[in-house]
């Protein structure tokens, strides 16, 4: 199995007439799940769900990739935010 990263998101039985509908569906059900938490009950959730989901797919070669992938340019972003500031 390899990683699918084209969008692939939808619910079995519903028809969509936006191709971005499923998207801004799960985007709406992972804000509703955070509602009301505090910041770290929303990070035990979403380490929680990671992990869930992680299980599901099962292909530790795609989980991988997947989180390769997630940290493109997280890296150079990091290293410029954290350069000290010049002072004239």
């Amino acid at each position: 199995m390899s990683l699918i990263t084209e969008p692939n998101l939808k619910e079995h039985g519903k028809t969509y007439f936006q191709a971005y509908s499923p998207g801004d569906d799960f985007y709406e059900a992972l804000i509703e799940a955070h509602r009301d938490l505090s910041d770290e009950q929303s990070e035990q959730l979403n380490a929680r769900l990671i992990l869930l989901l992680s299980n599901h797919i099962g292909d530790l070669s795609v989980i991988k990739e997947a989180l390769s992938i997630a940290r493109t340019g997280l890296q150079e972003t990091t290293n410029t935010s954290q350069q000290p500031s010049e002072s004239h």
